[in-house]
């Protein structure tokens, strides 16, 4: 749970996983959405997979990302769960 907030706790992949619960996208198509390198949304992505707060599947050439919402259910399900089992 500790890396699924350090990965939450950052504006900017707060915004990417906004992008993606609207549809997948591939790095560069996210990329355009910001104003820093590419290599900056790599290291954003490469932190929110590690959380397993989004996946990836290569198709052709690009590798699609998507968000995993049944992890994000679960990690806000067990943080609730500690206010309300005290």
């Amino acid at each position: 749970m500790v890396k699924v907030f350090k990965a939450l706790s950052d504006e900017t992949r707060r915004d990417i996983l906004k992008l993606l619960n609207e549809r997948d996208m591939n790095a560069g198509e996210i990329s355009s959405y910001f104003k820093m390198s590419k290599p900056a949304i790599s290291k954003h992505l490469d932190i929110l997979r590690a959380a397993e707060l989004i996946s990836s599947e290569k198709k052709g050439q690009f590798l699609i990302y998507s968000i995993n919402t049944s992890v994000i259910q679960e990690v806000l399900g067990n943080f609730l769960d500690i206010f309300t089992n005290k």
